[in-house]
């Protein structure tokens, strides 16, 4: 099993519907791809060959209490990070069960992501 813990959490998939968003979505896929990869590239636990089939979770914890919707924080901006760093062979529904799951901490908000390898 592998986790690792990042500062803050990616924004909603939402905020890059609109008039601007592809860019501003490119820039931010990119960043959270480098933070997962280089954090998993550097994490306790991480598998010698990557996974054919991981179940991934993913807790977001946020700085404040209001309303989301899991679907807007389905991990896309992270994934990529995994795979570059070869702990997922591929990202697809054939190679992942993704578990997604929020909570709160006005103090600490951070991203967790806890990858194991799963039966089939």
């Amino acid at each position: 099993m592998m986790r690792i813990t990042l500062k803050g959490t990616p924004k909603s998939l939402n905020e890059y519907v609109g008039k601007n968003g592809g860019y501003a979505y490119r820039k931010d896929k990119a960043m959270w791809t480098r933070l997962v990869y280089y954090a998993a590239k550097a994490a306790q636990g991480r598998p010698s060959e990557p996974y054919d089939l991981a179940d991934v979770e993913i807790m977001y914890f946020f700085k404040t209490r209001g309303r989301r919707d899991p679907d807007n924080f389905s991990g896309k901006l992270l994934m990529d990070g995994l795979r570059h760093a070869g702990i997922i062979v591929d990202d697809s529904f054939d190679h992942i069960r993704l578990h997604v799951a929020g909570g709160y901490d006005k103090r600490e908000p951070r991203t967790v992501i806890t990858v194991r390898e799963a039966e089939p």
